[in-house]
C-alpha cells in the first residue's frame, strides 16, 4: 500500500447571523480549517485537519499551499503505515536522514507553527488510513480505550453578566452537561468585568456544576493574577490560557499566585513545548490541539508527559471533524485524560461536514467504533465550501 494522492482545501463555512458570537477575535462569521485528503493506491482514504488561526476563523491559504505543494509531493509513493517515520521526516526536513541515523532531532528552522500544523493534518489522515486498512478504530492502535463514553464539557459562554447564567443553563438542557466553560479576558476589557460575569454564572448554576473559564491568552500576568484574586471563592475547575503562551515563566507565576488550576496548550506545538511547561510547573492541565500540536502521534506523547508529571490531559477540540474525532481517540487511550471539549457555539465543521451525528447525552460523548477515525466526510458539502485559491 502506497500513498497515491494528497489534496488539501481551505474550507470556509458561513455561520448564520443568529448563531454568531463576539469574542476577542471579533464577530465570528465563518468556520475555517485546512482539510486534507490522502488516498492510497488501493483506494483507502484518510482525512486530516490542520489549524493555524485562533478560534474557528482565519486565513488558511498559506497552510493549504504548503500541504499541496511542499508537503504533499514528499508523501507520494510512501507507505502510509510509516506514521512515525513520516512525522520525523517532515519535522527534520533536509536533515531527516542524519537525524534518523544519529538518533536525535535536527529540525528545520521553521519547525513550529505552520510547519507542525501541516504535519498535524498529515498525521491525523495517516492514522485514519491505518485504522481503516486494519479494520479497527484508531484507539485500538493507540493501546485501547478506557471507556466507551467519556465525560464532556460544554464550551461556549460569551453572554454578558445579566444573561450568562441562562446561556450556560441552556447548555445543560441541550446535552445534560455537568461541566461548562465560558469566555473571559480581553473581550470584556477590565478583569473585574470578567469576574462579575463569572460570579453571575456561578450564582445561576449553583455549586454542583463544574465551571471553567478561558481567557484565550489575552491577559497580562498582572491582570491574570488580579482576576484569580477576584474569583478565588467561586470554585473554578480551571483557568484556561490566562496569558500569552510564549511567556511560560509568566504562566508559572500566574499558577503560583492562587489555587485555581491552570490549563493551557492549544497554542503550543510538539512535545518539547509541553516538556517546558511541565518542568517550569506552569500548568495543571495540558490542552494540545491535535490539528496544531503535531497530530495524534504528538498528542499521545504529550499525554504521556502529563501522566509522568502527575498532570491532567484535556485536548483542545474546538475544531472540525478530523481534529475532534482524533481527540476522541487520543482521550480514549490516554491515562491522563478526563474530559472532552464539546463546542456549543455554531460548529458546521463537525455537524455538517460529516454524515454522522455528533451529540452529547447525559454529559457524555461516545467514543467511535468504526474503523479509522470513525466518520464519513460529506464530499458534496466539502466541495461546496472549499475556497478556490
Amino acid at each position: 500500500m502506497r500513498i497515491k494522492t494528497v489534496q488539501a482545501w481551505w474550507v470556509r463555512i458561513p455561520i448564520e447571523a443568529a448563531r454568531q458570537h463576539r469574542s476577542d477575535f471579533g464577530q465570528v462569521t465563518t468556520f475555517d480549517a485546512a482539510i486534507l485528503r490522502i488516498e492510497t493506491d488501493d483506494g483507502l482514504v484518510g482525512w486530516g485537519e490542520g489549524k493555524n488561526a485562533a478560534g474557528s476563523a482565519g486565513s488558511y491559504g498559506a497552510l493549504v499551499h504548503m500541504l499541496n505543494h511542499e508537503v504533499g509531493p514528499q508523501l507520494i509513493g510512501r507507505d502510509p503505515a510509516d506514521i512515525g517515520v513520516i512525522w520525523e521526516m517532515l519535522y527534520n526536513g533536509v536533515r531527516h536522514d542524519s537525524a534518523a541515523r544519529t538518533g536525535h532531532a535536527m529540525p528545520q528552522l521553521a519547525r513550529r507553527g505552520m510547519s507542525v500544523a501541516a504535519i498535524s493534518a498529515v498525521d491525523i489522515a495517516l492514522w485514519d488510513i491505518l485504522g481503516k486498512s486494519l479494520g479497527v478504530p484508531v484507539w485500538r492502535l493507540l493501546g485501547g480505550r478506557k471507556a466507551d463514553r467519556m465525560q464532556a464539557y460544554a464550551s461556549g459562554g460569551w453572554a454578558a453578566a445579566d444573561a450568562i447564567g441562562e446561556q450556560l443553563k441552556s447548555y445543560i438542557a441541550r446535552g445534560g452537561f455537568k461541566a461548562l466553560k465560558m469566555r473571559v479576558g480581553a473581550m470584556d476589557g477590565a478583569a473585574h468585568i470578567s469576574a462579575a460575569r463569572v460570579r453571575a454564572a456561578r450564582q445561576a448554576l449553583g455549586p454542583d456544576v463544574e465551571l471553567m473559564v478561558d481567557a484565550h491568552g489575552t491577559y497580562t500576568v498582572a491582570e491574570a493574577k488580579r482576576f484569580i484574586h477576584l474569583v478565588n471563592d467561586l470554585d473554578l475547575a480551571w483557568f484556561e490560557e490566562p496569558i500569552i503562551a510564549d511567556d511560560k515563566p509568566g504562566m508559572a507565576e500566574v499558577r503560583a499566585s492562587g489555587a485555581v488550576p491552570i490549563a493551557t496548550g492549544e497554542s503550543e506545538a510538539t512535545r518539547y513545548a509541553f516538556r517546558d511547561l511541565a518542568v517550569l510547573k506552569a500548568a495543571d492541565i495540558f490542552q494540545p490541539d491535535p490539528a496544531f500540536c503535531g497530530g495524534i502521534s504528538e498528542a499521545m506523547k504529550i499525554g504521556t508527559i502529563a501522566s509522568a508529571f502527575n498532570l491532567r490531559f484535556a485536548p483542545h477540540l474546538w475544531a472540525g471533524a478530523p481534529c475532534f474525532f482524533a481527540g476522541l481517540h487520543v482521550c480514549a487511550a490516554s491515562p491522563a485524560s478526563f474530559t472532552v471539549e464539546y463546542s456549543l457555539g455554531a460548529n458546521p465543521m463537525i455537524h455538517d461536514l460529516i454524515e454522522e451525528t455528533v451529540e452529547a447525552r447525559d454529559g457524555m460523548i461516545a467514543i467511535p467504533e468504526k474503523p479509522g477515525l470513525g466518520f464519513t466526510i460529506s464530499e458534496r458539502f466539502l466541495e461546496a465550501h472549499a475556497q478556490r485559491n
